[in-house]
């Protein structure tokens, strides 16, 4: 008989602490639901070269509600925020969240911010406007300067001439690591045609279109190993690699 009732009695007591906490989270959700946003918080990647400031970012969040502060956090459209900001083409991914702070005897509700900004592979400085491209052909401002290297295009360009031809040499530099060392600056003239600044060498090199680009700076390098190697990196003016299985030096005066 004993036995019997400590075991009632334990599981008695088991059924009170569980209606306890189940009162006790039921009294804490009630609070919660009734917080406010007090504050925006702001999030990056440390490691993104350009970057949309906290002024920028709060103006999109305005755009989508001018009043989001002293608003219930219930209230507020997580998702309707993140399409608005993912809107700015500066944006890759953004995540909007609510999270709910105590603060000494009472809540803080706090809507998070959370964006990854696009990584640019080029600048394009260009009569056609002035705009960074990231490695999947999107463009987005060039409002800031980047913290990171990225490679300068000048000249008469297009966005689609960007894109479907500047890109691909681009990211045929900027993944190998002598080239990506050794071009400096791109400059397209009128018949679309580049011109490259080298960082060693004091020469232009006249590349030509961007057909057949792999095989042009195989070329180059050739040209770098067999010739270059054996004198002044300085002794030509000009490296010209317009024509087809051809390299043309021109010797300074």
């Amino acid at each position: 008989m004993k036995r019997k009732l400590r075991t009632f009695f334990h599981f008695a007591g088991w059924l009170i602490l569980i209606g306890a906490i189940g009162v006790t989270l039921a009294f804490s959700h009630a609070e919660i639901s009734g917080v406010t946003c007090s504050d925006i918080e702001i999030r990056t990647f440390e490691n993104d070269p350009v970057k949309l400031s906290r002024q920028q970012i709060i103006r999109i969040v305005n755009t989508v509600d001018k009043n989001i502060k002293g608003k219930k956090l219930t209230e507020i459209n997580s998702e309707e925020l993140e399409r608005e900001i993912e809107e700015n083409s500066s944006v890759l991914k953004a995540s909007v969240y609510k999270m709910v702070a105590r603060d000494t005897s009472d809540y803080k509700g706090i809507l998070t911010v959370k964006i990854k900004h696009r990584v640019p592979i080029m600048r394009v400085m260009s009569s056609n406007g002035n705009f960074y491209m990231d490695e999947n052909g999107q463009a987005f401002p060039a409002t800031q300067a980047s913290t990171g290297k990225v490679l300068v295009v000048t000249g008469n360009i297009r966005e689609e001439f960007a894109r479907e031809n500047l890109l691909p040499v681009v990211q045929f530099i900027t993944s190998d690591d002598f080239w990506n060392a050794q071009i400096k600056q791109i400059h397209v003239n009128g018949n679309e045609e580049l011109l490259m600044t080298p960082l060693v060498g004091d020469q232009i090199i006249e590349f030509g279109t961007t057909e057949k680009f792999r095989e042009k700076f195989r070329n180059l390098m050739a040209f770098y190993d067999e010739v270059l190697a054996d004198s002044n990196w300085d002794k030509y003016e000009r490296i010209n690699l317009k024509y087809n299985n051809q390299i043309i030096g021109k010797k300074r005066n």
